[in-house]
């Protein structure tokens, strides 16, 4: 992972506009929201599956910094007021309480904009049929039948009691589906993929993605604000349902345990190279135990 991300840093640094481009209080706000902070997990997926079929690193790094550029678009428009209203973000305060309402808006809607500009105008050894399949599954994951959508039903659901079911589908929405397309698009620099293998690390990708989720509802539960980088609470005190409220905190962290033994099967028969994708869904159910 810390490879990954070293190699990540530079990517992003090398695509964002200076701070002091015109105009200056964008790119700022920009760089602010992105870089010198977070788990990178997602970026650090595109990474693991792009290795798991053979795909050098240098191949990776464009997807890698797309998908960080979209979940750092929608983590400063979650933060917003009208949305999750969360003053800390990665141990800082939000963009929005940082630059302003207005400022953040435009951070997260260029910064969404800069993921497909990125994947269009990268590694020219990247195939245009690659480039293609990749900007089509982001665009899919990030819009409304995505993350959007999983926002979308997130608000329409404060203050509601979900059944397990609905739950799952609002998370497989909002957190699971840039998880799902950070494996795709590491996988997808790898033009002679087959079609199973495709099929093997997608639903890999579902079930550490939902993994992710329970593990984020029980650190809002245990967690410190101090480790979470973000208020700790925030979902039980905004009147969310999660996993822990609607079945417990113990059976909460079995299911998590299970969604990782099923990721594992997802991954059997593809070897050595996928062990980076095993360590990073350990690494996903361990967070903070």
């Amino acid at each position: 992972m810390a490879s990954c991300q070293a190699r990540l840093e530079r990517s992003l640094s090398h695509w964002l506009p200076a701070a002091g481009t015109h105009p200056s209080i964008l790119h700022e706000s920009m760089r602010y929201a992105v870089l010198d902070g977070g788990k990178r997990i997602r970026p650090t997926l595109v990474y693991a599956s792009g290795r798991a079929v053979g795909s050098e690193p240098e191949l990776l790094d464009d997807p890698a910094s797309a998908i960080e550029f979209m979940h750092a678009y929608s983590l400063v428009h979650d933060d917003l007021p009208a949305m999750d209203d969360d003053d800390l973000r990665r141990g800082k305060p939000s963009c929005h309480k940082a630059y302003g309402e207005a400022t953040a808006i435009l951070a997260g809607d260029a910064l969404q904009s800069l993921a497909f500009y990125v994947l269009g105008h990268g590694n020219t050894a990247l195939t245009d049929q690659a480039r293609h399949h990749m900007i089509e599954a982001l665009a899919l994951a990030a819009g409304s039948r995505g993350m959007a959508g999983g926002q979308c039903i997130d608000l329409a659901a404060a203050g509601q009691e979900l059944d397990i079911a609905e739950l799952e589908d609002m998370h497989i929405h909002k957190t699971g589906a840039l998880i799902r397309c950070s494996v795709v698009l590491g996988a997808l620099t790898n033009a002679q993929l087959e079609p199973d293998v495709l099929g093997k690390l997608d639903h890999y990708a579902k079930c550490i993605g939902l993994a992710f989720q329970i593990r984020d509802d029980i650190l809002d539960e245990e967690g410190e604000t101090g480790t979470l980088g973000k208020r700790s609470g925030s979902d039980r005190s905004s009147g969310k349902s999660t996993y822990p409220a609607l079945i417990g905190l113990d059976a909460a962290k079995q299911r998590a345990d299970e969604l990782h033994e099923e990721a594992m099967d997802s991954l059997s028969g593809l070897g050595e190279p996928a062990d980076p994708l095993r360590w990073i869904s350990l690494y996903i159910i361990e967070r903070d135990r």
